[in-house]
């Protein structure tokens, strides 16, 4: 040994690096021999650098075996009933997503083809599912998901929360671990929202407006971003994380309340005499399969925005038959939870079919959508939740004259 021949076979050394006691700063102890401080740091920085590179070549994404569109699409049919198209739709685009980080950051291709992501926008009514969809796909992909509201942002400097705040929630649902932050899904609600406020040119800034559309496009595109871990103006003082945006997904939903009227005006769907029999059959009832890119920049989004959301897919209003299905069918169907309620406390809830039929018509009624049976629901159970635990009877039997009683005492 090099030590043993420097030191004449005598005395503690560095066995690494051979010296003696007499030469080192701090010679460090171990089971069987001694390492000085000099070599302990140059390892530490060795094991450091290896790290680093095992985390740039880790695949992009850990979910497993990537599931194929129709997998996804299954795995949506449990828990979303209806809208078919959107389902397709959305599970191509998230299976694209995630094959393309792996293309780009795993196989490093020298071929110059780089895929760029698609976002997506959702455009339906209510209590149609987007928010429910997107945050099933999350949970099958387990991936950091995050549910955004868009009316809360404003442009930097106002009150109101910056962009940079959507990342900062991000990085709180992937307990701010950076990497795994960079392969989430982040749903933006209400995106309609931040539509132009006008077409005219204002001496006041649109702050919550365009404003906002201006300040997102770098989070869309995929850029490097300075966020903000504790939220932003509260805490000027907090060093700002490094989020790279270009393998996040940013979902968007949004109502669009009467953009019908402008895809209808597009359309021209009044059209008389003899130019209207060469017109497409146009479905009256449903004009909002129609949107198109053209229709959602005369509602308020700006053309740069647009272009960053490719994906543009819409949602059905529920009809009878389908709010009917959302309260049995779906693994966690409304109904189901509330058998769950009771059964834990030994009470067998026993529903009649006609009850079924007075919740639909009441949601349709309301213009609720899915939500509207929640709240339905909770109206017709709450005295009985209330009743039930304490009557030491084993089930509950809810008749149609028992729920009509309720609801109307609600009027």
């Amino acid at each position: 040994m090099a030590g043993s021949k420097k030191n004449g076979g005598q005395g503690r050394h560095c066995c690494f690096c051979g010296r003696g006691e007499d030469e080192v700063a701090l010679l460090l102890s171990g089971i069987d021999g001694y390492i000085c401080a000099d070599c302990a740091k140059m390892a530490a920085d060795y094991v450091s650098e290896l790290e680093h590179k095992h985390e740039q070549e880790a695949p992009a994404i850990q979910v497993g075996e990537l599931q194929k569109p129709k997998a996804i699409k299954e795995y949506l049919d449990q828990y979303v009933i209806g809208q078919d198209r959107a389902k397709k739709l959305l599970s191509v685009a998230v299976y694209n997503h995630y094959k393309r980080i792996n293309h780009n950051l795993v196989e490093k291709p020298d071929d110059g083809v780089e895929l760029e992501k698609s976002n997506i926008l959702m455009v339906g009514p209510t209590g149609t599912g987007k928010t429910l969809m997107a945050r099933t796909i999350a949970k099958m992909l387990d991936v950091p998901f995050t549910i955004v509201d868009a009316t809360v942002l404003t442009e930097a400097g106002y009150v109101g929360e910056d962009v940079e705040s959507i990342l900062t929630r991000l990085l709180q649902e992937s307990d701010y671990d950076v990497k795994k932050a960079e392969r989430g899904i982040v749903f933006i609600d209400e995106i309609d929202k931040i539509a132009r406020k006008s077409d005219n040119p204002s001496i006041t800034r649109d702050v919550s407006g365009e404003g906002v559309q201006q300040a997102m496009l770098k989070l869309l595109e995929g850029n490097v971003v300075n966020v903000p871990p504790k939220g932003g103006r509260k805490h000027p003082e907090q060093d700002f994380v490094h989020v790279n945006t270009e393998n996040i997904l940013f979902i968007c939903g949004g109502a669009f309340e009467g953009i019908e009227r402008r895809i209808a005006q597009r359309l021209n769907t009044q059209v008389i005499g003899f130019s209207a029999q060469g017109k497409q059959r146009i479905d009256k009832d449903n004009l909002l399969q129609y949107v198109s890119a053209m229709d959602l920049r005369g509602y308020g989004l700006i053309p740069e925005i647009i272009g960053r959301l490719p994906v543009i897919t819409y949602l059905d209003a529920l009809d009878r038959d389908t709010l009917k299905r959302i309260l049995t069918e779906p693994k966690n169907a409304i109904l189901r939870q509330y058998e769950k309620i009771f059964e834990i406390d030994g009470i067998k809830l026993v529903i009649d079919s006609e009850v079924l039929d007075l919740i639909v018509d009441t949601s349709i009624k309301n213009k609720l959508g899915a939500r509207g049976l929640r709240s339905i629901c909770e109206q017709i159970m709450n005295d009985a939740m209330y009743e039930a635990p304490s009557s030491g009877k084993k089930s509950f039997h809810l008749t149609l004259d028992y729920a009509k009683s309720k609801l109307e005492n609600q009027i």
